[in-house]
């Protein structure tokens, strides 16, 4: 998206949705071209006149089909949302963005109920992948990652349960983040897992995430101050998250682990005691779907076949656990978070390959196995952040082929510092 005035660009991004040949139908549910053009015209009269009202005055921003937009139904990409009651209120955040002078162009697509990390959707279509239209854009926020890449947005609020905000940017060759969770206000989006769900921006530069993780939380302003590279101590996460990596994925990730250490960052090898755990607390199953089958359990007892059938199955397993059970699991999660956090306090930051795997191809995930294991897959690494309640970002690493993200975790409440890491990293990729 070229730059110049606020209408200008939203212009430029209203036609990038509007493109027969384009992916904006199924990337894009609701688009508010009147009220998105009402919003650039008052920030370019601001600018004008000298009184912006900060960093994201004027920016063109998508925000995700669970958000609630006072006015109108709230569908997390369902069909069984579509005819709900209208929501009442803005969302805290969206509310926070409009306050910023942020320029709400449309709604995004998405996993319906934010339930998987391939971004396919069955009611409304799947967004292909602007690196290969034949292949997923990663999810939940499938239609976020495509909405930057394609030049419909700027910024685009996903949610990330479980990965949802850094796989779609991974497969999509931009950044994406995800805070620590009690930063930024999860009311009134629709939840998947109260416990682990989190709001975090897309992006095509870690700067511009910095400017929209700080409207989100209610901060002030900030700059970022570059880390120094050779200054920083990087754990690699060993064991599990290293395993599966595809051809792509593997020389990606060993060129950014030798480009870190050109650099002068000291880069050790991270085994984590506490993954075990978490891999012990999700056998029976996982929280985010213990969660999820709360609140889902009564909606699909009434409308059960208008799901997405694979969502609901993954839902349903939610029953294993009982409420006792349930809560015992969410007890020994802080333990082991504690234990992560004392754990990373030795870094400035731990990585790993954001997805094993580069996106498939859809015709790859016809089979009910195929969907599982990809699905799989691309929540693995992420889903570590989630669980422990980290922050964490995903950089495309540079290099030919289908896209690829490094992902960067930093300590519980560090999400300013791990930005400081990240555009240090961020600067390191960019060509000489």
């Amino acid at each position: 998206m070229e730059g110049g005035s606020a209408r200008d660009r939203l212009e430029q991004a209203l036609a990038r949705i509007a493109d027969p040949d384009g992916e904006g139908a199924r990337t894009v549910l609701t688009v508010y071209a009147d009220a998105a053009r009402e919003a650039a015209d008052a920030a370019d009269e601001r600018a004008r006149e000298g009184r912006a009202l900060g960093p994201l005055d004027g920016a063109i921003v998508s925000i995700k089909d669970l958000f609630d937009v006072a006015g109108e139904p709230t569908r997390a990409g369902s069909l069984v949302l579509a005819d709900t009651a209208p929501a009442l209120t803005d969302a805290p955040v969206v509310r926070r963005l409009r306050e910023a002078g942020a320029v709400i162009v449309g709604k995004t697509n998405m996993s319906e109920f934010a339930f998987t990390g391939v971004g396919i959707n069955p009611h409304y279509g799947t967004p292909g992948n602007p690196a290969d239209r034949a292949r997923v854009p990663g999810g939940s926020s499938s239609g976020a990652g495509v909405s930057v890449a394609d030049g419909m947005c700027e910024i685009a609020i996903g949610t990330d349960t479980g990965g949802s905000t850094r796989i779609p940017a991974a497969l999509c060759g931009v950044t994406g983040f995800k805070p620590t969770k009690s930063r930024v206000p999860t009311k009134g989006a629709y939840p998947l897992s109260p416990t682990l769900d989190s709001v975090g921006p897309l992006a095509r530069s870690v700067e511009q995430c910095a400017k929209a993780d700080a409207v989100l939380a209610g901060e002030a302003p900030w700059e970022i101050e570059p880390a120094q590279v050779r200054d920083l101590r990087i754990g690699i996460l060993a064991g599990e998250p290293l395993t599966e990596l595809d051809e792509i994925a593997a020389s990606r990730f060993e060129g950014a682990v030798a480009a870190l250490g050109r650099a002068g960052a000291r880069l050790v090898d991270a085994p984590i005691p506490a993954l075990e755990g978490m891999a012990r607390v999700n056998e029976l199953t996982t929280i985010a779907t213990a969660e999820a089958y709360r609140v889902h359990e009564a909606q699909i007892a009434a409308r059960g076949l208008d799901y997405d059938q694979f969502i609901r199955r993954r839902i349903e397993g939610g029953r294993q656990a009982s409420d006792a059970e349930l809560d015992a699991m969410l007890a020994e999660r802080g333990k082991l978070a504690g234990a992560m956090d004392a754990r990373m306090a030795e870094f400035d930051a731990l990585i790993l390959p954001t997805t094993p795997i580069v996106a498939p191809t859809m015709a790859e995930l016809r089979s009910d196995e195929a969907f599982k294991r990809a699905n799989r897959l691309l929540l693995r690494n992420t889903a570590i952040a989630n669980f422990y309640d980290l922050c964490a970002i995903s950089l495309p690493i540079p290099g030919d082929g289908l896209p690829v993200g490094l992902m960067l975790f930093g300590r519980h409440g560090h999400d300013r510092r791990l930005f400081a890491v990240a555009v240090a990293i961020e600067r390191l990729f960019e060509p000489a």
